[in-house]
């Protein structure tokens, strides 16, 4: 637990101007007025500053552009503002990409975070006090579940896609530095996470595009996998309950207890959209197309989040049906976010800016 009468003056978010991170980074802001928050975000497809545009003027907030796999960088910044915290959510993230791209996922994953690791190491030495490394993991690292039984903290580790075992390394080096170096940390690993701000290549945020402009929903194989549906700003209260008050070198895990399988959720997105947007009950149903399913596909996702909720009293604070009518709310209210994020002129303005 970090120390009440010390608390960390400079707080490390990375992956801040992604889905997750901007909304963390958004309470830390907000929350913590005396803190200084520096998001590190290296503006890939992912990264988005629109998500921010809300606090990116407070005293307590700066943006850092770089790539944590940039060694000479990192220890540049962690030299200059000498971070007291880490909340590590800078990742590669997209199951279907690590098929396509496993190197990418193992260079960001896995190198990036040894970086940032040794960077942190290297600054504090032996001083230790007060200081803490928060890696924010998945759930995907555990493999895949039958019908029944939940991932716990102690389940072993079994992942099966390029992405999972990116994370599954990720995490083993996290502990690995906390056992040779007595580095502190705490680790966290989530399930499914949906809301505002997330890009539209994740399920919720594309279909909810798709059904807009009447495209096809492509889901895999017979649609029968099951997922634990996570609400992104309850996972960000967890982030800060954890941070501030988990305790050294524990891994907690972080479910929304909404185990929903996907043909099941997307048809509950079906009845939404046509009630919010007027149209003939059962229109976007038509739009659900069945395609080959993805090579190592895990058939079940579900998360005993019960650690957490008894050592820091945390639990969800919305159902699934209340999360995604709220999300659902969000883009309709935000047409023309998700139109810059899907033409890419997101990226033009914010490129320029800080090349």
């Amino acid at each position: 637990m970090l120390d009440k009468n010390n608390p960390v003056k400079n707080l490390l978010v990375t992956g801040g101007a992604g889905f997750i991170g901007s909304h963390v980074i958004r309470r830390l802001v907000n929350k913590y007025p005396g803190y200084q928050i520096f998001n590190l975000d290296a503006l890939t497809y992912a990264g988005n500053l629109e998500n921010l545009v809300d606090i990116e003027s407070k005293e307590n907030y700066t943006f850092l552009k770089g790539s944590i796999t940039d060694e000479a960088y990192i220890d540049t910044i962690f030299t200059e503002h000498k971070f007291e915290g880490i909340i590590h959510l800078a990742a590669e993230s997209h199951v279907d990409r690590s098929i396509t791209d496993p190197l990418a996922f193992a260079k960001t994953n896995i190198l990036g975070t040894m970086i940032l690791l040794n960077a942190f190491r290297a600054l504090w030495k032996d001083n230790w006090h007060g200081k803490r490394f928060y890696h924010i993991s998945t759930d995907e690292v555990y493999g895949s579940l039958g019908e029944t039984g939940l991932f716990e903290e102690t389940t072993p580790y079994d992942p099966n896609s390029p992405y999972s075992a990116s994370k599954a390394s990720s995490d083993h080096f996290v502990r690995a530095y906390g056992e040779t170096y007595n580095l502190p940390y705490v680790i966290t690993n989530c399930s499914n996470n949906y809301g505002a701000n997330q890009f539209p290549e994740k399920l919720i945020p594309l279909f909810i595009n798709n059904i807009i402009h009447n495209k096809p929903l492509p889901v895999y194989g017979d649609g029968n996998y099951t997922r634990d549906w996570l609400y992104v700003i309850d996972h960000a209260i967890a982030i800060d309950l954890v941070f501030h008050k988990g305790r050294d070198n524990e891994t907690y895990n972080i479910g929304g207890f909404n185990e929903w399988k996907n043909i099941d959720l997307v048809k509950l997105l079906c009845s939404h959209m046509d009630e919010k947007l007027g149209r003939k009950k059962g229109s976007s149903e038509k739009l659900i197309t069945y395609v080959k399913d993805r090579p190592g596909h895990d058939l079940r996702y579900a998360i005993d989040a019960s650690k957490i909720n008894r050592e820091l009293g945390w639990n969800p604070t919305v159902t699934f049906e209340e999360g995604l009518s709220k999300t659902i709310d969000w883009y309709l209210a935000n047409e023309e976010w998700l139109g810059n994020v899907t033409s890419g002129t997101y990226q033009e303005y914010y490129q320029l800016q800080y090349k």
